[in-house]
């Protein structure tokens, strides 16, 4: 009976389809726990649409051409808003303000009360709230207080009066006096003192005042009637007009027309959500799918970075809407992605963020949609190949010259006929070059932002590896200066590394920087490895415990580590440190040792690894070993004794099982191994012995 593979050993064997010993790094529970998460989001903001909003709605590219099934008068709700915001500003009804005629009945009666007090004192100078004459003054000190009672009253009631039907805060003071006087007119002549000083009273309190709030409510409803009697504007549809055109945008009066036959749907409509959720989080899997297999060393903070940046590519669709440029928004990631992770984890990024691009663009249709991929594929091709922040530069500057011209020589070809949406809709150059300055300025902003990224997300780019390569960089110009046999060394180790590199493919430059800081650990005590001696002492001799021996050398892995942490060296480069070591045995004191116990344990003499996981570290590892057999070979070797040398070291490794991660398989290890015998080959080439005179002889005068 067959079995059925288990789904993690399909996987395992997927992602290792290179090599059957490819190493694979694992991901803790968190980061998969956030990668699961970040998926998820990036399917809802791509789906939640078919959730919450109507398939069409006005401005969005039409998906297909609309015929009307019957004529019909249609309300045109664009011209019934326009004629509600013409009528707003002048259209309202007000209420009275209870709480603001409370406000003005106190301050009413506040003023009474003072007035009050000027009639009851005995200072004829005491200020009161009004202006009175000498007969309003005589008039109001002769009144009873039962009198002035029934006149405070009669004020209060003229004053009800007046705020039942509204005060407004622009009438004049002379009006007001006049409008108080005449509800006074119960109190006699218009020269009788109590009705004068009533309507002084009452037009200082309620000057500048206003009890009067407008009421929405009313206020609509009075709007809409008046819209009635105007009569509603209507559009007029017979039977077999063309009501949207696949491509164009919908204006407000194809939607109404749209929505009275019912072809506009607002009902959720769950099995479609679920199909562009499904597909959504199936593409972020596949996303970190292909990463994984392109580097199974991947970290989780570059997916993170992958579908953060897919995250926001769909934030911005949904935000912007049909105004956003593909250019824009696919470009720039894909320029980021090539340049710290690689060209294929780049371009299946591009793949997923266009395949997710909802159609039509920006009424266009698929057309901009492939010029916007096709830049970005460019992008992401030739971005992992830039080795310096100038070439990015460049390419920030010329790339949106090209797309600018690509998209207006295909606008203006006669590849797409006239009647086509992308015929009948191709932007005028304004638009163009607004897109292509968008788009450039995003490359800007993601070359400044890539220093930045680089540190959060542990990545690594060309011009961040030939920055590192740069030999007068503070720690290569220590190790130069202090231990000046190992950087002699590490020069020796760098070209033949990078001849093996280039001989299978191998990242050349991620080589070259790893090997000139693969024994920066020497730095901590450069006197006992024997490249740094100079005057012929050896530490080791004089200490003669090879257990000890053997931690010193341990030791230049492990403050090579530490050096690598406090100058902040990215990842891929500080793994160049323990893992061109690996396990390796100490042969020499491994010896001593067995000379006074046959018995001691091998893996105290024992570096202790990891074993080389990548390509690269294997390559610096074999030329480790290889530089100083071939140095030692003299001049009348022959490339097959060379070869036969290197091969011997080769071996060697591959029988302690030091290659098992490395995923070199044994065509290339040949390769290597003739790459070395090259550079060997460079290394020894013979000179002519110049003749040397025993002595100067003065040239004549």
């Amino acid at each position: 009976m067959a079995r059925i593979p288990k789904f993690n050993n399909l996987w395992r064997s997927w992602v290792r389809n290179e090599s059957p010993r490819r190493s694979v790094l694992h991901w803790s529970a968190p980061y998969k726990a956030t990668l699961f998460l970040v998926s998820v989001l990036v399917a809802l903001i791509s789906s939640w649409h078919l959730l919450v909003e109507p398939d069409l709605r006005p401005g969005i590219p039409a998906p297909f051409d609309a015929i009307a099934p019957e004529s019909a008068l249609v309300e045109d709700s664009a011209a019934i808003q326009q004629k509600r915001s013409d009528l707003i500003p002048r259209t309202f009804v007000q209420v009275i303000d209870s709480q603001e005629s409370n406000k003005l009945k106190n301050q009413l009666n506040r003023q009474l009360g003072e007035l009050e007090l000027v009639a009851s004192s005995s200072d004829g100078d005491r200020i009161g709230p009004i202006n009175l004459s000498p007969q309003e003054e005589s008039w109001l000190t002769k009144r009873s207080q039962l009198a002035r009672l029934a006149w405070e009253k009669e004020i209060s009631l003229a004053a009800e009066k007046m705020l039942s039907q509204g005060l407004v805060n622009s009438l004049a003071f002379d009006q007001l006096k006049n409008a108080s006087s005449l509800q006074l007119a119960s109190l006699g002549q218009t020269n009788n003192p109590a009705r004068t000083i009533g309507s002084k009273l009452l037009a200082s309190t309620f000057h500048g005042g206003n009890n009067l709030k407008i009421d929405p409510t009313r206020s609509q409803r009075l709007i809409e009637e008046l819209i009635t009697k105007q009569g509603v504007p209507t559009i007029e549809v017979n039977q077999g007009d063309l009501i949207t055109r696949k491509g164009e945008p919908i204006s407000p009066q194809a939607y109404d027309v749209l929505d009275h036959f019912g072809m506009v749907s607002r009902s959720p409509r769950p099995i479609s959500w679920l199909a562009s959720f499904s597909e959504a989080l199936a593409s972020c899997w596949i996303l970190l799918l292909i990463m994984r297999r392109e580097k199974p060393c991947l970290q989780a903070r570059h997916g993170l970075l992958a579908l953060g940046l897919l995250l926001i590519a769909q934030a911005s669709k949904v935000w912007f809407g049909a105004a956003v440029s593909p250019l824009a928004v696919i470009v720039p990631p894909a320029l980021l992605l090539s340049q710290g992770i690689g060209s294929t984890c780049a371009l299946a990024w591009v793949a997923i963020g266009s395949m997710l691009w909802p159609v039509p663009v920006n009424g266009i249709g698929e057309g901009r949609m492939l010029v916007a991929s096709a830049v970005a594929a460019l992008v992401a091709f030739q971005g992992g190949r830039m080795r310096s922040r100038a070439q990015l530069l460049q390419m920030a500057v010329l790339l949106p010259f090209g797309a600018l011209v690509g998209e207006w020589i295909l606008l203006r070809s006669q590849i797409t006929p006239a009647n086509s949406a992308w015929g009948r809709l191709a932007p005028n150059s304004e638009a163009l070059v607004s897109e292509a300055l968008v788009m450039g300025a995003m490359l800007m902003l993601t070359i400044l932002l890539v220093p930045i990224l680089e540190s959060t997300f542990g990545l690594i780019t060309r011009a961040r590896l030939m920055e590192l390569a740069d030999q007068e960089r503070p720690l290569l110009r220590r190790l130069s200066s202090e231990a000046p046999g190992t950087f002699e060394h590490t020069l020796m180790i760098c070209g033949l590394a990078e001849e093996g590199a280039r001989a299978i493919g191998a990242d050349v430059d991620l080589i070259r920087t790893g090997a000139l800081y693969h024994d920066i650990g020497k730095l901590h005590a450069p006197e006992w490895f024997i490249e740094n001696q100079t005057d012929g002492v050896n530490p080791h001799e004089q200490l003669a415990n090879p257990y000890k021996s053997a931690d010193i050398l341990q030791a230049h892995v492990d403050e090579g580590l530490k050096l690598a942490r406090r100058h902040r060296l990215p990842k891929p480069i500080a793994d160049f440190i323990p893992e061109h070591q690996g396990t390796l045995k100490m042969g020499y004191f491994l010896h001593l040792a067995k000379e006074s116990n046959p018995n001691v344990q091998e893996n105290l003499f024992r570096y202790r690894g990891p074993t080389p996981r990548s390509r690269e570290t294997a390559i610096l590892m074999l030329a480790d070993g290889c530089e100083a057999a071939l140095r030692s070979l003299d001049l009348q070797t022959t490339d097959h004794e060379a070869s036969l040398t290197v091969q011997k070291i080769v071996d060697s490794r591959q029988r302690d099982g030091q290659l098992k991660l490395s995923s070199l398989n044994r065509a290339e290890v040949e390769l290597v191994i003739r790459a070395f015998v090259r550079v060997w080959r460079r290394m020894r080439h013979r000179r002519i012995a110049y003749p040397i005179p025993s002595s100067t002889k003065a040239f004549p005068a």
